[in-house]
């Protein structure tokens, strides 16, 4: 077929043979980054909620790296860092949630790259299957002007490649189609997720107890069960 088909029709099939091998590239990779996401994601908040002190929890952040939980996690440890030095209960939550929420958008962006591709590969090849389409067709015609009678010899060349561009338009948005629509749901699973960790991490901060002693009413640390301030 290839053999027998016009230069618009191989320059198509070219095209869209490019965009398909571009889209299978990014689902692969997509489909391998979003296992390791959920696997250390999982791993990283079984360790979280076992450790008693943030110092813990950052000493081995970096063995969880691919997850977006980290992310969010380093961020607000730092902003916490900066505020109390590493030591009592934070002095702006505020601060903290949005530092939380800096790390959250930050962290699905990364996850949402190159889905674009995805979505106008899915939106676009069945058009560029279309021209080739229109183009056979076009070529068909020219057939029966030159033969000058309506035979299967003077159009077989134009529809064989008006049916093999159309065929090949689906080929490359299908499989694109369906991994984006499947990848933007696990991305908003990751969004949810990254948010829950977020509040979990700033509701644990919030719940750091402080005591007054003293007649300067200096405050001091109290350890608990759960003193990630320390």
């Amino acid at each position: 077929m290839l053999r027998n088909s016009g230069p618009i029709a191989v320059a198509v099939l070219i095209l869209l043979l490019i965009a398909s091998l571009y889209s299978w590239m990014v689902i692969l990779g997509k489909w391998a980054t979003f296992g390791k996401v959920t696997k250390q994601s999982r791993r990283f908040l079984r360790t979280f909620r076992k450790a008693t002190r943030l110092q813990e929890i950052a000493a081995v952040s970096a063995d969880y790296q691919p997850s977006p939980l980290v992310a969010v996690f380093e961020e607000v440890y730092e902003t916490y860092k900066r505020q109390t030095g590493g030591s009592g209960p934070p002095r702006s939550l505020p601060a903290l949630e949005r530092a939380a929420q800096t790390a959250a958008s930050e962290s699905v962006t990364h996850l949402e790259r190159r889905m674009t591709w995805l979505a106008t590969i899915a939106a676009v090849s069945p058009f560029v299957g279309l021209f080739g389409t229109v183009m056979g067709v076009v070529e068909a015609f020219h057939g029966l002007a030159a033969e000058g009678t309506a035979t299967l010899r003077a159009v077989a060349p134009g529809i064989g490649d008006a049916l093999i561009t159309t065929a090949a338009g689906l080929f490359a948005a299908v499989p694109a189609l369906v991994a984006y629509n499947q990848f933007t749901a696990r991305i908003r699973v990751f969004a949810a997720a990254i948010d829950d960790f977020g509040r979990e991490l700033l509701n644990s901060l919030e719940e750091i107890p402080a005591r007054v002693a003293g007649s300067r009413g200096a405050e001091i640390p109290q350890e608990v069960e759960r003193g990630y301030y320390k």
